[in-house]
């Protein structure tokens, strides 16, 4: 069974179905959603806490319908809350950016409906590129995203305040690239001016957002999943160097690109490059690879992968004489 969909969009689907087969059971209903039938009936009980006249029927002819002689009232959202209903589907669901995928095509029904000032920034939101899920994550403001996701449309340079720890709000001109969420996280890639340099901000630590009269025009070819992930895996303070007896079209599928930088070394090796500052935590991830592989450095990943190895051969009651 599916579970990597938002309630919110499983709620959306589920509304869809109440109305399209009326009279549909709980059974029905779960095998439609792909969820067991105690979700399906939890997905019915949002619909009636958002005041949707869902009634159910007991019997051979029974099921679930929405209420006879009742309509349903006209959606009515504020921009922020529009906003906020895409990001959300799109934290839980990253086909919800497919108008061919369920969650993606409640969505699409939802922006027909709205007022096109709303419907605009919406629309344009839920184009962003997005790789996977993951809770606790802090959510960024959705008008400050909506504003982002518009300029690198419109390819207009930015003002940005940007929050950098205990060293306060530090201001920048930036050309915004791409918004990208990368497992629950919301990122702007983006060349910044004063170092001519591309960056990597984080949507919620952006305070401010400020349009220019000045255009850019965006690198060639630009992949911003792509160029975000290898940005992640570099700039941290331990080196990371690990050789894997392996080709590297075959390593990518097993380690994802914000792990480091795949060289081959031959047609049956691959060297994998970058930087980490949590050693313990980046051995635990190598332990996808499914083919032999060495630590060559840094002092501290070797070191981290020697500790994680006697942990495992302890648990499986294999000391070390």
């Amino acid at each position: 069974m599916a579970h990597d969909e938002s309630p919110t969009a499983r709620a959306l689907l589920a509304l869809e179905l109440l109305q399209s087969s009326p009279g549909i059971t709980a059974i029905r209903l779960a095998e439609r959603l792909r969820v067991s039938e105690r979700a399906a009936r939890r997905y019915v009980g949002i619909l009636r806490e958002a005041g949707i006249p869902v009634e159910s029927v007991r019997g051979p002819h029974g099921g679930y319908r929405v209420g006879r002689g009742l309509r349903l009232p006209p959606l009515m959202f504020t921009a922020d809350e529009a906003l906020g209903l895409v990001m959300a589907v799109l934290d839980g669901h990253h086909d919800a950016a497919d108008p061919a995928a369920p969650a993606g095509a409640a969505l699409g029904k939802i922006l027909r409906v709205l007022p096109e000032p709303v419907a605009r920034p919406v629309a344009a939101v839920r184009t962003v590129a997005t790789r996977g899920g993951a809770p606790h994550t802090t959510a960024p403001d959705p008008a400050t995203t909506a504003a982002l996701v518009q300029s690198c449309a419109d390819r207009r340079r930015l003002r940005l305040g940007y929050r950098r720890g205990t060293d306060g709000v530090r201001e920048m001109e930036v050309d915004p690239w791409a918004v990208v969420v990368h497992h629950g996280r919301w990122y702007l890639l983006c060349r910044l001016h004063a170092l001519d340099a591309r960056r990597v901000l984080r949507v919620d630590r952006i305070t401010e957002v400020t349009p220019l009269d000045a255009l850019f025009t965006p690198p060639d070819g630009l992949d911003p999943l792509r160029a975000l992930e290898e940005h992640l895996s570099q700039g941290w303070k331990h080196e990371v160097e690990v050789v894997v007896e392996a080709p590297a079209d075959q390593v990518s599928r097993w380690l994802p690109r914000s792990l480091g930088r795949l060289e081959p070394l031959d047609a049956h090796t691959t060297r994998l490059l970058a930087t980490t500052d949590e050693p313990d935590w980046y051995v635990r991830q190598l332990t996808a690879l499914r083919a032999p592989f060495r630590v060559i450095g840094s002092r501290e990943l070797r070191e981290a992968a020697r500790e994680f190895g006697q942990r495992l051969l302890d648990a499986a009651g294999n000391r070390g004489g």
